[in-house]
């Protein structure tokens, strides 16, 4: 019987035309090799499988090759090249730098560099995973390369160029290899398919390469698993059966139908998807990365940007057609706000269903039965009280004459209204303001605004919500909260930007959030804005049922803020090394 080899051996390239994916960087290597004008370092760097070393040994034995041929390939035929061939050159060295990493090992090898070649013009030495090697050896390993010997060439091959020392990258020409696209990955495929005799649908290699990644040994790798799976006939739904691969038809019918707003449809459809033991969280990122392929089928610009076969471009073509590109923009929007809160989640499938359910009603009307959604609501949940306060400064400063200079909100684009803003502009001509421990408020300013809450004040309008958060989440939104708020109120929003809101309870009916605050003037000044405060966090977190609990902070619960000085002379203090260091380098903070 004959000796099995994997498909990532037995065609592994010979040669450098038969390198794929790589054409520009074989050029130039053999451009190199026929002018004779070849540097004594090199390093090539780029993902896995894509043919780092493989080059590296075809380079390696061109280099050596005593007839090369005019394009700069080995001839194969000299004792140079019948050696290498053979696995008995002494003019080529490997060494797997995971494995032998050490300064004893780099030792071992700077003292083969002494002795010159028996045969063939250089020694050629390559160092695989050089980025695997400690820092003692790259010391040792720089400054043979600095000044190596005239009949030494070093190949370094890495998957992790950031690791390598700069001063070695600095002495060799750098080479980056790129992913292999999924069209050189499907015909190379079809060539070894060819070769050993295997019939095989394209979509079955289209599934295979988008499998691989941009590796081309993990390409040939799966081929070889799903031969033996299919048994000398490749079929697209042998592939997905054996790699355990989401049919794309599931995305395609997930889209087609939230276009048509079918909600139970979409679910008996998950609950197929989820019953045949595929994970939520890798359906919302596979319709994901569908969607995004929808919304560069839209441009013929951006048709180059899908890496499918083409049967499956001109389905993703033809349901571009259908989608809004509003639909693709907030489809993907939702879909990455799952993803970011999948791993936190405590009902992953229920929030699968509901990131399904409101891609399901993006294009439904928002007044139409059944869309379990509010009404469309304006960008600001305080626009009413900025129109009251503009209405009032117009009416104050002449009537007609101050309306025919200023307009009103109502007048401007959405855009100059500040989205979600929770606090309420006051006018700028005002009196003096009254400078009370930096908070740039008059009383006149402070009555006005408490009238005009009073007068206005913002109702939750997303009661039915129950979205679950966590408290990362709700500082996020805090923080948040405080950047929109107007340059009015810049000083307030600065002191609510450095408390911590606390998730007392994080029941999905009725949480509970802590606000502990410091002293009393800011206590009054954020209860005259609770409900503005609440309304703004019920929206941004989902949920319309949340409580807020403002209190006077106990004594030493709020930490004061400390300059950039306090906190050196704490560290001073506690570090009598640090201060001793100070002191002998003569440092001063700037």
């Amino acid at each position: 019987m004959e000796e099995y080899i994997v498909s990532a051996r037995k065609y592994r390239p010979m040669t450098f035309d038969s390198v794929v994916g790589q054409r520009t960087l074989t050029t130039t290597l053999k451009n190199a090799v026929v002018s004779g004008k070849l540097a004594h370092a090199y390093l090539f760097c780029g993902p896995r499988g894509v043919g780092k070393t493989t080059c590296a040994r075809i380079f390696a034995k061109a280099i050596n090759c005593l007839k090369p041929t005019a394009e700069g390939e080995a001839c194969n035929e000299c004792e140079s090249c019948q050696a290498f061939n053979e696995q008995r050159s002494y003019n080529i060295f490997e060494l797997d730098a995971a494995s032998n990493n050490s300064v004893e090992n780099i030792k071992s090898l700077m003292e083969q560099t002494r002795i010159p070649p028996q045969v063939g013009k250089y020694k050629v030495f390559i160092i695989d995973e050089v980025h695997m090697l400690s820092t003692q050896a790259f010391n040792a390993f720089l400054k043979t390369l600095e000044e190596p010997p005239a009949h030494v060439i070093f190949i370094l091959a890495t998957t992790e160029k950031h690791k390598i020392l700069p001063t070695i990258i600095s002495r060799c020409q750098i080479y980056d290899f790129e992913r292999m696209s999924v069209e050189d990955t499907i015909q190379h495929l079809k060539e070894v398919a060819q070769k050993e005799g295997i019939e095989a649908e394209d979509e079955a290699l289209a599934v295979i390469a988008e499998k691989a990644d941009g590796g081309m040994r993990d390409a040939l790798s799966i081929f070889d698993q799903t031969v033996s799976f299919c048994q000398g006939k490749i079929t697209y739904d042998k592939v997905i059966e054996d790699l355990n691969v989401l049919d794309a038809d599931n995305y395609f019918r997930i889209i087609d139908l939230a276009l048509e707003n079918k909600v139970p449809d979409i679910m008996l459809l998950l609950n197929q998807i989820i019953s045949r033991g595929f994970d939520g969280g890798n359906l919302i990122g596979g319709l994901a990365a569908h969607v995004r392929n929808v919304l560069m089928a839209k441009d013929a610009q951006t048709l180059p940007l899908l890496e499918v076969s083409q049967q499956q471009r001109e389905r993703y073509q033809q349901q571009a057609q259908r989608c809004p590109i509003p639909f693709l923009y907030k489809a993907l929007q939702v879909m990455n706000q799952c993803d970011q809160g999948y791993r936190q989640s405590s009902h992953k499938r229920l929030l699968v269903e509901l990131t399904l359910i409101q891609v399901a009603q993006i294009t439904q009307p928002d007044d139409a039965e059944g869309a379990g959604r509010s009404p469309k609501r304006l960008k600001s949940l305080f626009r009413k009280l900025l129109d009251s306060n503009r209405q009032q400064k117009v009416a104050s400063q002449g009537g007609t004459a101050g309306r025919s200079t200023r307009k009103t909100t109502a007048d401007k684009p959405k855009e100059a209204v500040a989205e979600e803003s929770p606090v309420a502009e006051t006018p700028k001509n005002e009196a003096k303001r009254l400078k009370i421990d930096s908070i740039g408020l008059t009383f006149k300013s402070l009555k006005k605004q408490e009238k005009t809450t009073k007068e206005v004040e913002p109702e939750v309008e997303n009661k039915d919500e129950k979205g679950l958060f966590t408290q990362e989440q709700l500082q996020a939104e805090w923080r948040a909260m405080c950047d929109r708020m107007p340059k009015e109120m810049i000083a307030m929003a600065q002191r609510m930007k450095n408390m911590t809101p606390k998730l007392l309870t994080a029941d999905a009916d009725a949480p509970v959030i802590d606000i502990a605050v410091d002293n009393n003037i800011l206590l009054d000044q954020i209860n005259s804005i609770q409900k503005r405060i609440k309304a703004t966090l019920a929206k941004r977190l989902q949920n319309g049922n949340i409580e807020l609990k403002i209190r006077l902070s106990e004594t030493g619960e709020i930490k004061p803020i400390l300059t950039k000085r306090q906190i050196f002379d704490l560290i001073r203090r506690n570090n009598p090394a640090i201060e001793k260091l100070r002191t002998s380098l003569e440092l001063q903070l700037s």
